[in-house]
């Protein structure tokens, strides 16, 4: 069940209002949890073991770490913590990556290596809610955070369904709270709410969902197509993922939101950075700032000296690309990213002493920075490393061996949706259409989803991030 499916539409609708009709807090959250339960179940109501067991490790132990006296014993809860929840995450995602990888490297030394390989079915989420059990567990042992008692809070928070799939990845400093606070629909800011949800709702359903058979027939056959076509892929791909990850993102803030529960903004306008580092800024925001300070920081941040902040960088994005995938292209995509943020920084002192940023170079910068994150796109998206290596010659160098190419008319369609996200970027509808009359916003809200029916495509296609 995919937001932009009729059946979570109606899903939707019985959860929005069973939840505003029940009459305390408790009751609220019981019904939120059994549905994100069901939510969950729906997918494959095995690993809903999974969640709930996570859930119990990380409130007993966030427990005993806040009550040991010792830093000894709190470092003992927490790697009690860590292990369990990295182990379950590691055994489903990694163990074959890791056990193919021993394989090839035997082979290659001439050594023999018996391997088990297991058929693992990837629980939907695991990587975004792992993160967030850790991230709970972390703020207690830090002093940040102090333990839930209320095991009803904590379950919600590992479970709320808008964003358990794929995200905003949030903080339980951020969320907790709001289940301690007494919801009122009349602080519900509706016309908000549902004008993000059709703004997602467009970006997966009639962008991202529309692109993808382009994108997929050029990465299932890339020696087929010219250079030409190797780059239009590549850039479709990239408009491709940003539609599908940031449409999420945004039904999943406006479900929240009409449900009374604040969200953080996952996308800022990534594609219209000026800079690598910026652009981390900008993307998937919850998960940058997570990394930032649960990984980046405690490995040293800046705070020893320029070769141990390159190394922590480079380190943090290595990590970061592993978390995407189980496969070493996703570890060159954020090798590829850690050695342009290592640039960045270089290129930024040395532009600061001669004080020579302008405008100019700004633009200069937003061209030279969407090209190099379209050739990282390229390992993320392709088949094999192989075909990664082709594509990237053909995006690199315009040499390919093939002679069919994409659709050309898929130019103008970039070039109109770049108009458009331009435009859209620097223009606060959500405040002139707050201003609207209920009447007239209903009528154009409903016309507005007539022409988003008609455009949709007609295919199914999971979230893409749904694999991570």
């Amino acid at each position: 069940m995919i937001f932009t499916e009729f059946r979570f539409i109606l899903f939707f609708i019985l959860v929005f209002s069973i939840y505003w009709k029940l009459p305390n807090k408790t009751w609220k959250k019981l019904w939120l949890l059994i549905c994100s339960y069901i939510f969950y179940g729906i997918w494959d109501w095995r690993f809903l073991s999974l969640i709930i067991g996570s859930t119990f490790v990380d409130y007993m132990t966030g427990l005993k770490i806040y009550d040991s006296n010792t830093q000894i014993a709190k470092k003992a809860w927490l790697t009690l913590s860590l292990s369990i929840n990295l182990g379950i995450l590691g055994f489903f995602k990694y163990y074959n990556f890791f056990v193919d990888s021993l394989v090839h490297l035997f082979d290659t030394t001439g050594l023999s290596f018996n391997s088990i390989n297991i058929n693992i079915i990837l629980p939907a989420g695991i990587s975004f809610y792992t993160l967030q059990t850790l991230s709970y567990s972390l703020d207690i042992y830090f002093g940040k955070l102090t333990p839930q008692k209320n095991f009803l809070n904590l379950a919600c928070f590992v479970a709320f369904f808008p964003q358990l799939l794929a995200g905003p990845i949030v903080r339980a400093s951020d969320f907790l709270p709001q289940l301690t606070a007494i919801q009122k629909f009349r602080n519900v800011n509706v016309k908000a709410c549902l004008v993000l949800f059709i703004v997602g709702f467009f970006k997966k359903a009639c962008i991202s969902d529309n692109l993808a058979p382009f994108v997929d027939n050029y990465f299932s056959a890339v020696d087929s197509y010219t250079a030409l076509s190797g780059w239009l892929a590549t850039m479709s791909y990239a408009v491709q993922i940003y539609c599908d990850f940031s449409g999420y993102s945004d039904m999943a803030i406006a479900c929240a939101g009409l449900l009374g529960y604040n969200l953080c903004v996952n996308f800022d306008a990534p594609y219209f950075s000026s800079s690598i580092t910026e652009f981390w800024r900008r993307w998937h925001i919850s998960l940058s700032n997570w990394l930032r300070d649960y990984l980046y920081i405690p490995l040293g941040g800046n705070r020893d000296g320029t070769i141990a902040t390159y190394r922590n960088l480079i380190i943090t994005m290595l990590i970061g690309g592993l978390w995407h995938g189980a496969a070493w292209r996703f570890v060159v995509w954020g090798a590829l990213h850690g050695i342009a943020l290592v640039c960045h920084k270089e290129w930024s002192q040395l532009w600061n002493k001669k004080s020579l940023i302008n405008q100019t170079s700004k633009i200069w910068g937003v061209g030279i920075t969407f090209y190099w994150v379209c050739f990282t796109w390229i390992f993320f998206r392709a088949n094999s490393f192989i075909d990664a290596l082709s594509v990237a010659k053909a995006y690199v160098l315009f040499q390919s061996p093939g002679s069919q190419q994409l659709e050309p008319r898929l130019w103008l369609i970039l070039v109109g949706l770049a108009a458009l996200h331009w435009v859209s970027a620097r223009m606060s509808w959500t405040q002139i259409i707050e201003k609207l009359p209920n009447q007239v916003f209903a009528i154009g809200y409903g016309y507005t989803v007539a022409v988003v029916m008609l455009l949709m495509s007609t295919g199914y296609a999971p979230f893409i991030y749904f694999q991570f």
